[in-house]
Formats: C-alpha cells, sequence, structure tokens
C-alpha cells in the first residue's frame, strides 16, 4: 500500500528511510508547539486551545501535503506570520484576535485561488535561475542564524547587532558536539545521521543534568475556545486591506521560496520535467484555510522540512510521519518538550551549510544575475525573512536588467512581483 501510495521505489526510498526522515522533520520543528502558542496567548487566545490547534493545523497540513502532493514536506503555523498577527495586528492596529483570524482566512482563500486558478503557478515560472538558486542558498543562511541563535553561539548585541555567546555554557558546547556528531555520521554515510546527533545530544544532557525528563503522557486540553471564532465580517471592513495583503504577499512568496528551496534540495523540481508542484501549492493554500477554522495563524511549509529530506526524505510519507507525530504530540507534549534547542540547532546548521551548494548554480560573471541573487540570499538571515529577500532579490533583478539594457529578459511575472514588493514597502511597511 505504501509502494503504491508514495511510490518509494522510484524515489529511491524505502519505509525506514521515509520514518527516520518524518521524526527528523518532526523533532526540528516541533518547537511550534510550544512557542505558537506562546505568541498568540499575548492576544488574549486561550493559551491551551491554541497548542490544540497548532497541533491539529499542522497535523492537518502535512498530511493534506503527503498524501495529495507527496512531497516530504512538513507544514506547521509560521514563524513570523504569528508574530504579525499577534504584535501587529491586535497589540499595534488594535483589531480583535477574532477579526485577525478572519483576515487569515480570507488570505487563505485569495492564496487558493491564486493557487486554483494558476496565477501563483505563473507567478514561479517567472523568478530566473539565478533567484531559484539563491532561494535555496538564502533558506541556508536564514536556518543557519535560527540554528546559532537556539544553541546561544550567536546572541544580541546593543552595540553590535550579534555577538559570539558563552562557549563554556552547556548550551553551547552540546551544540558544537551534536554538529560534529552529524557530519561525522553524514560523512561515513550512517543513515539516519541527523536523528542520531539530535538524540545523542538530548539523552547525554539528561544524563549529565542539564535537561530533564518531563513525563511521557496528558490529556489534550480543548478546542472550544478557538474552534470557529474567526470574524470574517469583521475582517472585511476597508482598514484591513493592508492586513490582507500583506498576509497574502508573506504567505505566497515565503511559503513559495520555502517550497522551492526544499524541493530542489530533495530534486523534486528537475528542470524541464514535470513534477507536484502545483499540488503542493495547493496543500499549503488549503491549510492556510483550516488553520484559521481551528484557531491559528497561517499554516505554511517548513524550512526546517530540508533537515528531514537530509536524512533521506523523498516522498509524501515523510510529511505523513510529520502529521502523524503532531497527532501523537497532543498526547505526549511533555516527551517531545524533553528535547532542548541546543539538540536540533546542530542539525538546521549542518543542513544549512548543505544548501550552501546551491549558489554554484549562479552565473557569478553576470552583473545583473549575481548582484541580486546575492542579495537574496543575504537579506534572509540579515532581516529574518524569507519574504524580504524574495523582495530584494525581484526589485533588484529588475532594476539591474533595465539600467543594463536588457530588460526584456525579464518575465512579465518578474515585473509583477517586483511592483508588488515595490507597493508594500512604500505603503505599506508595517
Amino acid at each position: 500500500m505504501l509502494e503504491r501510495l508514495f511510490r518509494l521505489t522510484e524515489h529511491g526510498t524505502t519505509t525506514r528511510g521515509e520514518v527516520v526522515a518524518g521524526l527528523t522533520t518532526f523533532l526540528t520543528m516541533s518547537y511550534i508547539i510550544f512557542v505558537n502558542p506562546d505568541i498568540l496567548s499575548t492576544t488574549g487566545m486561550d493559551r491551551d486551545a491554541v497548542f490544540v490547534a497548532t497541533c491539529l493545523a499542522a497535523a492537518l497540513g502535512s498530511l493534506v501535503m503527503g498524501l495529495l502532493a507527496n512531497w516530504p514536506i512538513g507544514m506547521a503555523p509560521g514563524m513570523g506570520l504569528n508574530a504579525f498577527f499577534a504584535f501587529t495586528v491586535v497589540k499595534a492596529m488594535g483589531y480583535s484576535w477574532q477579526q485577525a483570524l478572519g483576515a487569515v482566512f480570507i488570505s487563505g482563500l485569495i492564496f487558493l485561488l491564486l493557487t486554483v486558478t494558476g496565477v501563483r503557478g505563473w507567478l514561479i515560472k517567472g523568478i530566473p535561475q539565478s533567484l531559484r538558486s539563491a532561494i535555496a542558498a538564502g533558506i541556508g543562511l536564514f536556518l543557519a542564524i535560527i540554528a546559532l541563535s537556539n544553541a546561544g553561539i550567536v546572541v544580541a548585541n546593543p552595540a553590535t547587532k550579534v555577538s559570539l555567546g558563552d562557549l563554556r555554557t552547556h548550551g553551547p558546547l552540546f551544540a558544537v558536539l551534536g554538529f560534529f556528531i552529524i557530519a561525522a555520521l553524514d560523512a561515513l554515510r550512517v543513515r539516519g545521521a541527523i536523528l542520531i546527533g539530535i538524540l545523542v545530544v538530548t539523552v547525554l544532557s539528561m544524563a549529565l543534568g542539564y535537561n530533564s525528563f518531563h513525563g511521557l503522557f496528558s490529556s489534550p486540553p480543548s478546542l472550544t475556545p478557538t474552534l470557529m471564532q474567526l470574524d470574517v465580517a469583521g475582517a472585511l471592513n476597508s482598514g484591513f486591506f493592508h492586513v490582507i495583503l500583506v498576509f497574502v504577499l508573506v504567505e505566497v512568496f515565503d511559503a513559495t521560496g520555502t517550497l522551492i528551496g526544499v524541493a530542489k534540495r530533495a530534486g523534486l523540481i528537475p528542470e524541464g520535467k514535470p513534477n507536484n508542484l502545483g499540488r503542493a501549492l495547493f496543500a499549503d493554500s488549503a491549510a492556510i484555510v483550516a488553520g484559521s477554522a481551528l484557531g491559528t495563524s497561517s499554516t505554511t511549509a517548513y524550512v526546517e522540512s530540508a533537515s528531514g529530506v537530509q536524512a533521506g526524505g523523498r516522498t509524501g510519507l515523510t510529511a505523513v510521519v510529520v502529521a502523524l507525530l503532531f497527532l501523537a504530540a497532543l498526547f505526549i507534549s511533555p516527551l517531545a518538550g524533553s528535547v532542548p534547542a541546543y539538540a536540533t540547532a546542530p542539525a538546521l546548521l549542518y543542513v544549512a551549510g548543505l544548501m550552501m551548494r546551491e549558489l554554484i548554480e549562479v552565473d557569478w560573471n553576470e552583473v545583473s544575475e549575481a548582484t541580486p541573487a546575492a542579495l537574496t540570499a543575504l537579506v534572509m538571515p540579515f532581516t529574518y525573512s524569507v519574504a524580504n529577500g524574495l523582495a530584494f532579490g525581484f526589485i533588484s533583478y529588475v532594476v539591474l536588467k533595465t539600467l543594463t539594457g536588457k530588460a526584456r529578459e525579464v518575465h512579465a511575472a518578474t515585473w509583477l512581483v517586483a511592483a508588488l514588493f515595490v507597493i508594500r514597502f512604500a505603503f505599506f511597511a508595517g
């Protein structure tokens, strides 16, 4: 049945390999189970209900991605979009969290419409090859800053923005150890090297008393406080145009950038050959609508899926495993919380380095191709946003091609995307 559903042999993988990849992806993205409720609860939403909504939205999105698109990509409420939801829409602009959920629902419908009509696919076809490669590399750099921060190796500094953390503390030391374990095992072609590294660091930290086992089972809380609480009518007033526009722009290009970057790493979008990108786009569009009904901010494809791809994930079975683990997390959340951030950080950092390989496909001898590609990759980590990296890349690509007399080389979709990002920055900077 699994062979028929996911075509494992065709993709050069096995059931065991996919399960290991699913476990790896889940461990690297499971932090959202705890982070998302913390952020959204600042709006007045019930924290326990958001916890359940987060798990269910992640499970549903990952399941649809696995069964419909047959891609090894995990889905969950997105970081950045949840902060925009809580701190900008609700706290700064003064709207209710019910109206904010309504805006997420509307943006999801627009997102779905763009996908079904083929407009989103047309937009993606307009992405130049140099920017496609830079997107993958930029996501790698974005993963790196997340990993180094989670490990305590890079910390905030008011004078220099960032600086080196205290390497004598247990967090950075465990992260460094995990990184070398993963790199060495992967070099020796040991399957599941990333998962082994995560588990070794987790168990060792427990044995030395730096981390504790939080238990095994707990009953899931009630979803009632957030289920179907979205206020669509309240989100249709003119003041929400800005909010919906930002949601759509970030959802379209953040999710698209992640899908392209991770799928490219997995070899799922070969040049000139059919692929399931359209189905993957539909899956993440539908997940946004479903997530808003459950009571959480926009659900999106996760860059952490790259760790599962590196662990061997090549089909939707990886995503189905992720979905099942998110469902299990409803009952074993204490166990999922036993994995510290410094145990998953080395996995992200190792994958980040591997994704940097994509930069070799950029034509560095052509300034009008190389400069936008470099900006795309650099702006992502430095602004902590995949969408901002895409914006700088598209805008600079159009400008440089025009100034160098090569405007005819620019696809119409690239012109449109660049214009939308200019409008976003000019009128909706918040």
